[in-house]
């Protein structure tokens, strides 16, 4: 049975109310204003909370201030009350983080639908996040309620990374996560002669940086911006709470983070046990990403950072690219690659 604080000043709603949340089958608590809801919520953490604005002692703003601070109620769904219609308190109260805004008067129905609503969100994470699209807002959203993840930083800026800019460097301590939202980066190593392999190639929707972490280990590669590229940070401090502070979380978090990990590990068999010319085929096709506007998906990408990714040296990647271009496979230009015959590419046994 779900816990329901409900924080009003006026003694005829707040008797009212309370009476049919009780009769919808809530466990109701009350509080006149907004110090003793406070307190009430910090002896019993509630499911749910529903708030006045403008009561005495402290409102509401003052009340969802406190719940946001406090990591023992951070997270608790919580709903404005109010007579209140200005769009200017509106905005006000969902930029300190309402989930919902009621108006007075209402009806039980608008009631009764949003404490539902705002109970099943937070009830559970969602199965998928598509992280191409804002996923990671919204996973970080639903962390912060489901896990009680007070702490997470609010900050989540998109910062501009030219091309070519190196982001961290092979040795270097990490201190966050990072989530490609545009552009593109690799990451890569140098070996003892000069030569650069590398390690990953990420796109929008895409972590990278976090295996440091995890391990609590200095970088053991380097990442550079392939172009210009967006990335949003996520500190070392919300990485750990991801990861370790509440179990739904953790799990969900590290499904998003290791998308791309049997996707290494193949690429790792391939480059020890393929040969050159199945190497090459199989870093087009993972390059590969056509379109409605360009179905054979031109792939922009220099023949030394192709070479890398495959392994090998970059004359030995335009000799089979040029193989590739003669039997139609692929058609070269003097910067890009089109990919033509994919399922040739994919079926071909060399």
């Amino acid at each position: 049975m779900k816990t329901i604080l409900l924080i009003e000043d006026d003694a005829f709603i707040r008797e009212n109310t309370a009476e049919l949340l009780a009769l919808t089958g809530y466990t109701v608590h009350t509080a006149e204003n907004g110090k003793v809801g406070v307190e009430q919520a910090l002896a019993a953490r509630p499911d749910l909370v529903i708030c006045d604005i403008m009561m005495p002692v402290l409102d509401g703003f003052g009340v969802l201030h406190i719940f946001n601070q406090n990591p023992q109620l951070a997270g608790v769904p919580f709903i404005f009350l109010t007579a209140k219609t200005e769009r200017a308190d509106q905005r006000r109260g969902m930029e300190l983080g309402a989930d919902d805004y009621l108006t007075k008067p209402f009806s039980e129905h608008e009631l009764l639908s949003a404490i539902s609503g705002r109970l099943d969100r937070f009830q559970h994470l969602q199965p998928d996040y598509d992280l191409q699209a804002g996923g990671l807002h919204a996973f970080l959203d639903d962390a912060r309620a489901v896990g009680n993840l007070a702490g997470l930083s609010a900050d989540r800026r998109a910062h501009p990374v030219r091309r070519k800019q190196d982001i961290y460097l092979e040795g270097d301590e990490p201190t966050r996560v990072y989530f490609v939202q545009a552009g593109r980066v690799k990451t890569l190593k140098t070996t003892e002669g000069g030569k650069e392999l590398i390690t990953g190639f990420y796109g929008p929707g895409e972590f990278f940086g976090y295996l440091a972490l995890l391990g609590q280990t200095p970088h053991t590669d380097s990442a550079v911006a392939v172009d210009d590229a967006e990335l949003v940070y996520i500190p070392q401090d919300d990485f750990s709470q991801l990861v370790l502070r509440n179990p739904a979380v953790s799990q969900q978090f590290i499904h998003l983070l290791a998308g791309r990990v049997g996707e290494r590990e193949q690429q790792l068999l391939a480059m020890a046990y393929s040969s050159i010319r199945r190497r090459v085929a199989d870093t087009l096709l993972r390059l590969y990403e056509p379109t409605a506007a360009d179905p054979a998906a031109t792939i922009q990408l220099t023949r030394e950072d192709m070479a890398a990714m495959v392994g090998t040296a970059s004359e030995s990647l335009i000799r089979t690219l040029s193989e590739f271009n003669q039997s139609g496979l692929i058609e070269l230009t003097p910067k890009n690659i089109r990919v033509l015959e994919p399922e040739k590419l994919r079926r071909a046994h060399w």
